[in-house]
């Protein structure tokens, strides 16, 4: 069985324990490969080659470092089946979710930071006759990337690319549950020439790799992406030492839909908006709020394209494959089941989804819809994350703000409307990172990306990201 290797140093070794842990491919239920079970000791290995290559790497002209992240974003467009077809094995997604969508915008990332990063102007201050101020962004040292399970190689490269881009070394982790394209990652930067030590990966569990990285003394800045437990601990004890945080954890994101808007538009894209990777992504809509007038038309049109979505072998032509794990599986069955108790009607779904022959013991859901439930039950308030969504009627626009605005999340928010007024207002007042009018998941690069509240501190995504892994410094010159 394959074992997965640890990149440090520039080097593709075993950890240093040599122990390892199952690696489940969520179609099947079957393990077919080995991940590293690294530890401190790792961790340690890991930050010792970033600290020695950081004074090369961060004095190197940024056109020599934008041209390697170059060869890499080349590597992975050139090996974008052998990614799409390890992305889909690993984490269960459908084939063409991972070709279509999470391998090119990994590749694009790269592309987009060594690029962006020639594009990259500091500021300058004059004081008459007197002075000139000016600022230099500097490169902090090593960074901590963190990501997680549910676009793995698309958010993984989504910190990295902007660390190294920006002058620092990285040491990172891939979630345990979906470690192989940053497995491949790792083989693609050895034949891009990366130097080494730039960029090490170290696979292994969150309370002992994971863990490492956070409380290491030479590891200045933490990007993490993840569950809002996970960030409170972050924080806690990153708080103490005054690293620096990116923080983008949990989403319970509202879809308020007006009776003004274009309905077969809102249709499209909602089936698409709740149920895309199976549910598990952030900036899915699983709070559908809908004006009284449409909310009938509306539950009959969308329960009967939810049923007509397909689940099955992530490599056919499905709509949603399996869910990441079995525990993940059982924690969203367990919602369903809470969404019951609290008094809500499953109006489709909200079982395992039978797929026959070698997928009989895979992870799959139902796509489920949920209706009856007030806004400020649990079902409403906490993250399921997964393929489940609610359903819930409004009569004014104060209405739709105050259950939008009703849970301790504030990542993202989808307004569906024709009236420009509406769309402008009820955009100002809802208390959300992004707002997505008329749309979904419509992304510029360059667009600063995060959540207010439970769902996380800073921003990721163009200069934003080249911010926060850089120190401004400020240069006084008499003259």
């Amino acid at each position: 069985m394959e074992k997965l290797l640890n990149y440090i140093n520039g080097e593709l070794v075993e950890p240093k324990k040599g122990e390892y842990f199952d690696n489940i491919e969520p179609a099947t239920g079957k393990v077919y490969s080995l991940i590293p079970d690294s530890d401190i000791d790792d961790v340690n290995a890991a930050t010792a080659a970033a600290k020695a290559a950081f004074p090369i790497w961060s004095r190197m002209s940024i056109q020599e470092r934008s041209d390697i992240l170059l060869r890499v974003a080349k590597l992975i467009g050139e090996r974008q089946e052998e990614l799409a077809q390890a992305e889909s094995r690993d984490n269960g997604k459908p084939l063409k979710l991972a070709r279509t969508a999470d391998i090119p915008r990994a590749q694009a990332n790269f592309h987009f930071y060594a690029t962006g990063i020639l594009h990259y102007a500091s500021e300058s201050h004059s004081m008459g006759d007197l002075a000139i101020n000016y600022t230099l962004r500097q490169p902090i040292g090593i960074a901590g990337c963190i990501s997680p399970w549910n676009l793995p190689l698309y958010l993984f490269s989504w910190k990295i690319a902007p660390a190294l881009a920006a002058g620092n070394t990285v040491v990172a982790k891939p979630s345990e549950v979906t470690p192989y394209t940053a497995y491949l990652l790792s083989k693609i930067c050895i034949d891009a020439g990366m130097p080494k030590g730039v960029l090490n990966i170290v696979h292994g569990l969150g309370p002992k790799a994971g863990a490492a990285i956070i409380e290491h003394n030479d590891i200045p800045m933490i990007s993490f992406t993840g569950g809002t437990a996970t960030g409170e601990w972050i924080a806690r004890t990153a708080a103490p030492k005054f690293k620096k945080l990116s923080l983008e954890l949990g989403g319970k994101n509202p879809n308020i839909i007006f009776a003004d808007c274009d309905f077969e538009d809102m249709m499209k894209t909602t089936v698409h908006s709740s149920f895309a990777n199976q549910g598990q992504i952030c900036l899915c809509g699983s709070r559908i709020l809908v004006e009284r007038p449409i909310y009938e038309k509306f539950k009959d049109e969308f329960v009967k394209r939810v049923k007509a979505l397909k689940v099955g072998n992530p490599k056919d032509n499905v709509n949603l494959g399996a869910v990441v794990s079995k525990p993940h599986m059982e924690k969203v069955l367990s919602y369903v089941e809470l969404a019951r108790d609290e008094g809500g009607t499953v109006l489709t779904g909200g079982k395992r989804a039978e797929v026959g022959g070698e997928f009989s013991e895979g992870y799959f859901l139902e796509p489920t819809i949920i209706e009856g439930l007030s806004h400020t039950c649990r079902t409403n308030q906490e993250e399921i994350f997964g393929p489940v969504v609610t359903i819930m009627p409004f009569d004014t626009d104060e209405e739709a703000l105050m259950m939008a605005n009703s849970t301790k999340y504030g990542l993202a928010s989808t307004v569906w409307t024709s009236n420009l007024k509406r769309a402008h207002t009820i955009a100002r007042e809802l208390h959300t990172g992004i707002v997505w009018i008329n749309c979904w998941l419509l992304r510029d690069l360059r667009t600063p990306f995060g959540g207010v509240k439970s769902s996380g501190v800073g921003r990721e995504g163009g200069f934003e990201a080249l911010q926060f892994f850089t120190e401004p410094k400020n240069v006084c010159v008499k003259y």
